[in-house]
């Protein structure tokens, strides 16, 4: 199995370090980490970042509020499927996307791979088709899925790893790839766990965390306008600390085993894509 590590989309909102941690003008720079993985039932997509539709025509496939607020960079290049192309791949290799949720910035890039078959935790579809709410209506585009119809879909029961509960193998894919759900973010987000043999586990969190220092340190750390911009978006804040708060104490506790990332960090992704 061999695993690539994507950026597929770009978002700079105002607020530099206050945002990312490292910026020192007036924007940020937020990334959406993806992986490509090759495995021998095909190619398997965690996450998609922003599709060629979004870049191409982002109302009203994008609400204006993020696009606005989050500065959303509308660049073709970074579509997941201009990405396998410029790895030698064609996207009907792609047999299998993974999501960790179905946010806007997630999930955008699906409808780019009509042959694949979308994972996802069933209680996360169940809250992007019902859009209760504000923060819902606006995080939750189903122009980027309402045409996808091969959808499997995963409830709250499942195996145990490393003392998280319920997480679930995927139809059709080696037992390698693992959904661990960590709801809090919104109703159904999941981690996507991967044991890639001699070199251990490797947990894409998601938006379980959005800067390096809440995972790297013993307490949590990160920019004011981070933790803003988390409260804003969590159905449930307390369990999403929580959660968090739980996939610390993991990856501290099983360095030599595990590594963590999640999906907007900048200085994460270039670390693991180098």
């Amino acid at each position: 199995m061999r695993i690539h590590h994507l950026n597929c989309g770009c978002m700079c909102p105002v607020g530099g370090a206050l945002f990312d941690g490292f910026s020192r003008g007036p924007t940020a720079r937020l990334i959406c980490h993806c992986l490509l993985v090759e495995t021998e039932r095909g190619l398997v997509l965690v996450d998609t970042g922003f599709g060629t539709r979004d870049m191409r025509q982002p109302t009203p496939r994008l609400s204006p509020l993020f696009v606005r607020m989050n500065r959303i960079q509308f660049d073709e290049r970074l579509t997941a499927i201009e990405q396998v192309r410029a790895l030698g791949f064609s996207p009907r290799d792609v047999r299998h996307i993974v999501l960790t949720h179905l946010d806007f910035d997630h999930a955008g890039g699906v409808e780019d791979f009509p042959g694949a078959t979308v994972h996802v935790m069933s209680e996360e579809l169940e809250a992007a088709q019902a859009r209760r709410g504000f923060i819902a209506e606006n995080r939750y585009r189903p122009q980027q899925w309402d045409d996808v119809h091969d959808w499997r879909l995963y409830g709250p029961r499942g195996e145990r790893w490393f003392g998280f509960e319920a997480v679930r193998d995927l139809d059709g894919l080696p037992p390698e790839i693992l959904l661990v759900p960590l709801p809090g973010h919104s109703r159904g987000h999941a981690g996507v766990a991967i044991d890639t043999g001699a070199d251990g586990w490797l947990l894409d969190a998601g938006d379980v965390y959005f800067f390096r220092h809440e995972m790297d340190r013993e307490t949590r750390e990160a920019p004011l306008a981070a933790r803003a911009y988390q409260r804003l978006m969590a159905v449930d804040h307390d369990l999403h600390l929580r959660n968090q708060a739980r996939v610390r104490e993991l990856a501290h506790s099983k360095r030599r085993e595990l590594r963590v990332f999640c999906s907007h960090d900048a200085v994460e992704f270039a670390a693991l894509a180098a």
